[in-house]
């Protein structure tokens, strides 16, 4: 009998480390999905038979706004003309095939994600930008493709219907995700992705002397995560043109990847549009200023 004994209290032990261990993971991945919320508003829709992930299309004038975005040429982005049809649309294909047709927007090249097309139309917008300037992935919606929308089904509609454009004009710059799961938790603010080297080639030459000095990197750089934003026509121009032409000039002449130029650009646009190297507002506040949900 004593090997037994011998043996549960490590067995014990062990168990409970693992089941520790398991609990914190799908702690994070509760929060950083929003899974209650996601949960609760499906049910509700089963139940009542509505549909709010599948709101009816506007219609009416095109308004002061724009959505840009890019995709791969057989992504489906129809849902944009359907259902954002107040909006301008500008949405680039990074890899056109010679059947593309001749207006389709395209970019100079397939790096950096989603960085060269945001870019790419501030340069050839700048003087004639719309007042408000909308940022986005091109999968609408889903609770895996579209994880890091902020909104109860993950819904991209949803977002730019419920975005409080005032408060836009008035903020300048507003990320489109209030959950600082990840990129605003603390541990995540210490990012290996914007070390002293990456921060000064693509803030060299840049208009704001601070970005310049030679010595100056912040020492964290946070803000929720994932390239999806909205900014003012102000703002934008803040930087001159030639500032933007030297931020795509660094993603096409990077060494790095096309994933890796576009995950340094994904942490650095709070920074681009004139925010502190970490820029997290609490939550509540977040979600009541951007959206309305008080």
């Amino acid at each position: 009998m004593r090997w037994i004994f011998r043996f549960a209290l490590p067995a014990f032990l062990l168990v409970i480390a693992l089941f520790t261990i398991l609990y914190i993971k799908f702690a994070q991945i509760w929060d950083q999905y929003n899974a209650p919320a996601y949960a609760w508003v499906s049910l509700q829709n089963t139940l009542r038979g509505s549909h709010l992930d599948n709101p009816p299309p506007i219609t009416g004038k095109v308004e002061d706004k724009v959505v840009v975005m890019a995709k791969v040429e057989n992504e489906d982005t129809e849902w944009v003309a359907e259902n954002l049809a107040d909006w301008q649309h500008a949405i680039y294909t990074v890899n056109p095939s010679p059947n593309s047709t001749n207006n389709t927007l395209t970019t100079p090249l397939n790096k950096g994600h989603e960085s060269m097309a945001y870019l790419t139309y501030i340069i050839d917008h700048y003087n004639s930008l719309p007042l408000t300037l909308a940022f986005i992935h091109p999968h609408r919606r889903g609770f895996s493709a579209a994880w890091h929308t902020d909104t109860p089904l993950h819904d991209n509609v949803d977002a730019l219907r419920t975005l409080r454009l005032p408060y836009v004009q008035e903020n300048g710059y507003v990320n489109l995700r209030c959950n600082w799961n990840p990129g605003c938790e603390i541990p995540h603010r210490k990012n290996k992705h914007i070390n002293r080297e990456v921060w000064r080639n693509v803030f060299a030459g840049a208009s704001k002397a601070s970005f310049t000095q030679p010595d100056y990197v912040p020492g964290e750089v946070g803000a929720a995560c994932c390239a999806q934003f909205a900014v003012s026509k102000d703002r934008v121009l803040e930087r001159p043109k030639s500032d933007y032409e030297g931020f795509r000039k660094w993603v096409v002449d990077t060494d790095l990847n096309d994933a890796q130029s576009g995950r340094v650009l994904e942490f650095l646009w709070h920074v681009v549009f004139g925010m502190e190297a970490v820029y997290c507002p609490k939550e509540k506040e977040c979600y009541c200023k951007v959206y309305g949900r008080c």
